[in-house]
């Protein structure tokens, strides 16, 4: 059965302007999520949305995946006043060709992959007409007229024998494509249930909504660290090889400043078994010919989600973020300081980098960060070899 997801996007939001290419964790909000169901069972996402860049951008930047597709949505169902449903008929209509029906929201992105697959379990194998996410409060909740809806006041139960509610979080609905051509509703018939954690519920509304996001995302991807052997250094480019400046002239980028000690370090790492890759979201001739020198096979130019790809790159390689030694100095490395086995900065790096890596290096951006971290991991690798 073809299992298709939509992402519907509008291009206006006025709790938080631009909210859907806001960066959170240094990844516009949306990638979360979409990243979460290209590593789902899921067979197709479509990013639904009346926002062209947006559509450029994922055009762009998941060439690499089949997976992926972009479809501009008509301005009807992208106002203020159009419904999620609305936006689905539309959809539905335009693509006609899938069995299950999956909404996903891009304000969830606590969202996992496994969370799809577990609703999409729900019709699949419990044989569900739609499935839906929700969290397990503890919470006691109240009427406006100051009776309480779900336990007794005079028998207040201790949190460990209240079975709580069930409240809808908004994140996942599957449903099979009769059921929504009849229905005409992302969930109808019989419904399946599945659990995802009770931060899950917070709603991004406010900026301060967003920052609670962001921390809990950050601290998730920090508990998923693992610890073993590196086998890979992934490097970003301006701000770690480089001191962050570039050199203009009336033709462009003229020149970039490398350190030449960062070179040999890199070739005694690759000498101990410790495959180098070069990761930076500019597209730069200079760059292209510097990692030409220095043999550095895996470079890649112009990567915008640097998340995305590097999941995608360990996964065919059947490898894992444990295996990971980052350099970053930006918020768009944060996603992967985050959430690979180590992770370093330099020391003129920002303060949002240095606040979540693992290591701050003593030496700065192009003055030997990279040597330096090499000399770490070689030390940090022996305790792996055999006796």
């Amino acid at each position: 059965m073809k299992k298709t997801a939509i992402i519907p996007l509008r291009k206006n939001s006025k709790g938080i302007p631009g909210k859907n290419k806001k960066k959170m964790l240094g990844r516009p909000l949306f990638s979360w999520v979409l990243t979460a169901a290209v590593f789902s069972e899921l067979d197709e996402v479509y990013i639904f949305t009346d926002d062209q860049e947006i559509i450029d951008f994922v055009n762009r930047e998941y060439h690499w995946t089949p997976k992926v597709k972009a479809l501009l949505r008509n301005d009807h169902n992208a106002s203020d006043t159009a419904s999620t449903e609305s936006a689905m008929i539309e959809f539905a209509e335009s693509i006609g060709n899938f069995d299950i029906l999956c909404l996903l929201q891009a304000t969830s992105p606590l969202t996992t992959s496994q969370d799809i697959n577990a609703a999409l379990d729900e019709v699949l194998k419990n044989q569900k007409t739609s499935a839906l996410t929700v969290v397990n409060t503890h919470r006691f909740t109240w009427n406006a007229d100051g009776t309480p809806q779900n336990y007794d006041v005079f028998k207040r139960p201790r949190r460990q024998d209240f079975e709580g509610l069930l409240i809808e979080n908004g994140a996942v609905y599957v449903t099979t494509k009769e059921a929504f051509k009849t229905s005409h509703n992302r969930v109808s018939g019989s419904i399946g249930l599945v659990k995802m954690p009770e931060e899950s519920l917070v709603e991004i509304d406010s900026l301060t909504d967003w920052e609670i996001v962001e921390n809990l995302l950050a601290e998730r991807q920090k508990k998923t660290k693992q610890h073993q052997r590196i086998d890979y250094l992934v490097l970003d480019v301006d701000g770690v090889f480089t001191d962050g400046c570039v050199y203009y002239n009336a033709e462009g980028e003229m020149a970039k400043k490398f350190n030449m000690r960062d070179g040999m370090g890199l070739e005694i790492l690759r000498q101990n078994k410790v495959e180098v890759i070069v990761l930076t979201s500019e597209n730069s001739e200079l760059v292209a010919q510097r990692m030409k020198k220095l043999q550095i096979k895996h470079t890649f130019l112009g990567v915008k989600d640097k998340f995305s790809f590097l999941t995608q790159f360990l996964l065919d390689r059947n490898s894992s973020f444990g295996a990971v030694a980052y350099v970053g100095d930006d918020v768009n490395d944060l996603a992967n300081i985050c959430s690979v086995g180590w992770s370093f900065t330099p020391s003129d790096a920002v303060e949002a980098v240095k606040a979540n890596a693992d290591y701050i290096l003593t030496n700065a951006s192009g003055e030997g960060a990279i040597r330096e971290t090499c000399e770490i991991l070689l030390k940090y690798n022996k305790r792996y070899e055999r006796l």
